[in-house]
């Protein structure tokens, strides 16, 4: 392997192996990328290979307009999401595209998941939002680019900050979670399955639950981010 990208390469490999242990992908319904901002790369997992099959070699390396610059494998379909979302937010460097059943079930019924716990908010204040339906100009073009730039407005348009809300689902289509690591991302993508499967029984047994109020997302929140933050170690 090239000492060169060897760094991204085992971290994508290891986030990508991570998926199918925490359940989020069946078969290769799923990819998760590590990017190197300073050499303006990625690694990636290749499009359709099974997960029993990776090696951390079969990493493709993309740039940040998309274009492979290392691997002997089509990087995955997704690639250009991964792209634009590395090009526009320069804070993140890690990102992971799953089918996960909840959160996708949310995004095909597409609609933001309620802040209904503690859980949800002791990684987030907002409601995980869903971005809209994409307009049929951006299907029929060039689609896993323009996904991305559907994740991008929609942030702008809901004053939405990318380091605070690592999370999105698309809707009619599945989530995205990103993070400072690519074992971040992972984590994101974990919570927000879990979150999503919570607030789903949370609506079953009680319609009308009420979204949890102000000053329990506050201390939730700030407990674990705060300046004062006292949760771990």
């Amino acid at each position: 392997m090239s000492t060169q990208y060897k760094r991204i390469k085992e971290e994508a490999y290891a986030a990508n192996m991570r998926l199918p242990e925490l359940g989020l992908v069946l078969f290769t319904f799923g990819n998760a990328s590590v990017a190197d901002h300073d050499q303006g790369v990625f690694a990636i997992k290749p499009s359709g290979v099974d997960y029993p099959q990776l090696r951390p070699d079969d990493m493709v390396i993309v740039d940040f307009d998309g274009n492979t610059i290392s691997g002997d494998l089509r990087p995955s379909s997704d690639t250009k999401t991964h792209a634009v979302l590395y090009k526009h937010w320069p804070k993140i460097g890690g990102i992971v595209h799953t089918h996960s059943q909840y959160a996708t079930a949310w995004a095909q019924s597409q609609r933001d998941i309620p802040l209904y716990g503690t859980t949800h908010a002791d990684h987030l204040t907002t409601d995980i939002p869903c971005a809209p339906p994409m307009e049929d100009a951006m299907i029929a073009g060039n689609y896993e680019y323009e996904t991305g730039f559907q994740i991008l407005n929609h942030f702008e348009q809901q004053g939405l900050d990318y380091e605070e809300v690592e999370m999105i689902l698309v809707a009619n289509h599945a989530p995205f979670t990103w993070g400072k690591t690519g074992d971040k991302a992972v984590y994101n993508s974990a919570v927000l399955e879990y979150v999503a499967k919570m607030a789903l029984f949370t609506e079953q047994i009680q319609p009308n639950a009420a979204r949890m109020k102000d000053a329990l997302i506050k201390k939730h929140y700030e407990r674990k981010h705060g300046a004062g933050s006292y949760y771990g170690q």
